[in-house]
C-alpha cells in the first residue's frame, strides 16, 4: 500500500507520570510545525500500549492508516533503552505490535542508562527504526549507541533546547532574582543533599515556590524539614508556564526539563545533575549544572554570583536534520 501524506507522532506525554513529557512534547511540535504543514497527524501513546497485538494481527483499517503515515516521529525522551526487555520499558513496544511503527523516525531521543544490549533488542529496533532517514539524538552517547546499531544519526542536542541561541540566550539575566522556583525528583526516603538544598534556597531568596514535576513529588516535598511557607505550584505545564511568565525569579533543581523550560522563558537556570541524561547533555551544550554532592560546598556561592546562560547547540546538524524533509 503507498504511503498517505499523514504524520503519526509517538507521544511521551500521554499517560505520564512526569510532567516534563508535556514539556518535551510541547517543544517537538514547535520544531515539527514546518514539515507537518497543513498534514493530518494521528498522536499514539509510548508510555502505554497503543494497541493489542490482536489488532495488528488483525491489521484493522485505523492501523493501516497508521502504518502508511508519510512520517513517523519519535518525538524525544529518554526512550532508547539498550535492552528492551527489561521489566519497565520506556515505551510499550515489542515485537509483536511494533509492525504499524515501521519506518519511525527519532527527534531528540536519548540513551537510558545502562551500556550493554542484546539480540532482542537489535532485532526490533530493526524492525521499527527507520534505514533511511539519519535520526535526531539528544547527545553523543545516544548518537554512539544509534550508530552502533547501524542506524544513521545526528547529534541535534534535545529538541528542547533548539530554541536556545546565542541571541536568545542574552535575554537569561546574570544576576539574581529576589524569588525562585525549584524541583526535586522524589526517592523512597529523603536525601541529605535534597534537605541541603532547601536549606540554601530558604536562606537565599525571599519566596521559594516549589513545582510538582512528578506524581511522587509533593509526597516527598512534605518529609524534609524547613518547608514552611515553600509556594507549591500545581503538577501542570500551564501553572509552571504562568510562574515563569513572571518577573524576578531563578531555577534551581534537579528536573532537567523544567530547567530548559525555565530558560525557554529567559529565566536563570541552575540544574542539579542525578543520572545520565543532563551529564551527557552538559558534555556538548554547557548547561549551567553541578552533580548533586556539590551542592553543600557549591550551590549558594553559584546563586549568588553572577553568571551567562552560553547554551550551546548544534545549528548545522540541527538544520542538516530539517532539511531530510523539505519537499
Amino acid at each position: 500500500m503507498a504511503h498517505n501524506n499523514n504524520v503519526l507522532l509517538l507521544d511521551p506525554s500521554i499517560g505520564t507520570s512526569n510532567v516534563g513529557d508535556e514539556i518535551i512534547m510541547e517543544c517537538a511540535l514547535e520544531e515539527l510545525r514546518s514539515i507537518i504543514g497543513d498534514r493530518f497527524v494521528y498522536r499514539l501513546p509510548t508510555h502505554v500500549s497503543s494497541f493489542h497485538w490482536y489488532q495488528v494481527w488483525r491489521n484493522s483499517l485505523a492501523i493501516q492508516n497508521y502504518s502508511n503515515c508519510k512520517y513517523k516521529f519519535v518525538c524525544g525522551s529518554n526512550l532508547l533503552m539498550k535492552d528492551m526487555l527489561t521489566h519497565y520499558p520506556q515505551w510499550n513496544l515489542n515485537l509483536w505490535n511494533c509492525k504499524p511503527f515501521a519506518g519511525s523516525i527519532l527527534l531528540g531521543v536519548g540513551a537510558s542508562a545502562g551500556e550493554k544490549t542484546n539480540a532482542y533488542t537489535r532485532r526490533l529496533y530493526n524492525k521499527f527504526l527507520n534505514h533511511n532517514i539519519a535520526h535526531s539524538v539528544r547527545d553523543q552517547r545516544s548518537k554512539e549507541f544509534l550508530d552502533s546499531l547501524g542506524f544513521k544519526s545526528i547529534n541535534t542536542g534535545c529538541v528542547t533546547m533548539w530554541k536556545l541561541t546565542p541571541e536568545f540566550c542574552k535575554t537569561i539575566p546574570h544576576g539574581k532574582a529576589s524569588r525562585v522556583v525549584f524541583t526535586l525528583t522524589a526517592h523512597n526516603t529523603p536525601l541529605e543533599s535534597d534537605q541541603q538544598m532547601i536549606d540554601i534556597l530558604k536562606r537565599n531568596y525571599k519566596e521559594v515556590y516549589f513545582w510538582v514535576q512528578g506524581d511522587k513529588d509533593r509526597e516527598y516535598i512534605s518529609k524534609f524539614k524547613n518547608i514552611d511557607g515553600i509556594k507549591i505550584i500545581p503538577p501542570t505545564k500551564q501553572a509552571y508556564h504562568e510562574l515563569l511568565s513572571e518577573p524576578d525569579l531563578d531555577y534551581v533543581g534537579t528536573r532537567l526539563h523544567a530547567g530548559v523550560y525555565a530558560m525557554r522563558h529567559s529565566k536563570r537556570a541552575i540544574i542539579i545533575v542525578i543520572d545520565e541524561r543532563a551529564r551527557e547533555i552538559n558534555k556538548s551544550n554547557n548547561l549551567v549544572c553541578m552533580e548533586r554532592d556539590a551542592i553543600r560546598t557549591k550551590l549558594e556561592s553559584l546563586i549568588n554570583s553572577e553568571f551567562a546562560t552560553e547554551i550551546r547547540m548544534p545549528r548545522a546538524e540541527i538544520e542538516a536534520w530539517k532539511a531530510q524533509f523539505k519537499a
